[in-house]
């Protein structure tokens, strides 16, 4: 797919935030549950919430009208529109982080080289949302492959799944 053609799939996607997952919820059981509604574009889980991304707002309606207080496993999950992301952004995946390492540190880190929408850590990578694209460029040029509390660190766009 061309440039063009992803970005008009990232400005129309949406993210949905899942709260009160239960630990035994995988990944693709997410997936699997949203796809009833539209394309999804990227699913995280983080301990007992995550996000989906899901591929524009009538999808998005439609998960969360059928998904919300949906019983996984026992548990009333929690679905709504993700708050935190409002604005467009540059996705990074960083790798080898630190197991010290906290979203403050990390999120100062890459502040460094402009705004950032949010920072995520998952076990020893995170996903660093920069504002501008330019940013994340210089973000990357900065940072991969350079030393950050003891660990070589690793970064790059990530690029939407399935668009």
């Amino acid at each position: 797919m061309s440039m063009r053609g992803s970005l008009k799939a990232l400005v129309r996607m949406v993210k949905l935030f899942i709260g009160n997952l239960p630990r035994e919820a995988t990944e693709q059981e997410i997936r699997s549950l949203f796809e009833q509604y539209g394309k999804v574009l990227e699913c995280d889980i983080i301990k007992n919430y995550g996000f989906v991304h899901i591929e524009d707002k009538t999808a998005a309606e439609d998960a969360i009208r059928n998904l919300h207080h949906y019983k996984l496993h026992g548990v009333n999950i929690n679905v709504e529109a993700s708050k935190n992301k409002s604005k467009a952004s540059t996705k990074l995946h960083v790798g080898n982080i630190s197991p010290t390492c906290t979203n403050q540190e990390l999120r100062a880190k890459f502040e460094e080289y402009g705004p950032v929408i949010e920072c995520d850590i998952v076990k020893d990578y995170a996903f660093v949302h920069m504002e501008r694209a330019e940013d994340a460029v210089e973000a990357i040029r900065g940072l991969d492959n350079t030393e950050f509390q003891g660990e070589l660190l690793w970064a790059w766009v990530v690029e939407p799944s399935g668009v």
